[in-house]
């Protein structure tokens, strides 16, 4: 996971400056300037999205090793 997050980081860098490029060369409203900003909103919601997985992923290793640190505790006792 942390790959991929550093690979869609760099993806959307290099988006952002192709579509700032972009806009310089033919303009806010050109076809190609709106591609990339549309390319761009893609590939931040990827990055959200596996920001999200990775929150998620965190979440359920805490509570099973909660868990388990109460089974160890019953059995003790």
């Amino acid at each position: 996971m942390r790959n991929k997050r550093i690979q869609l980081l760099t993806e959307i860098q290099q988006k952002r400056e192709k579509m700032i490029e972009t806009s310089r060369k033919n303009g806010m409203a050109s076809q190609e300037t709106i591609r990339c900003s549309q390319e761009l909103d893609q590939l931040i919601f990827e990055y959200q999205c596996v920001i999200k997985r990775e929150k998620e992923q965190k979440k359920r290793m805490r509570v099973s090793f909660r868990q388990m640190i109460l089974s160890w505790k019953k059995a003790v006792v």
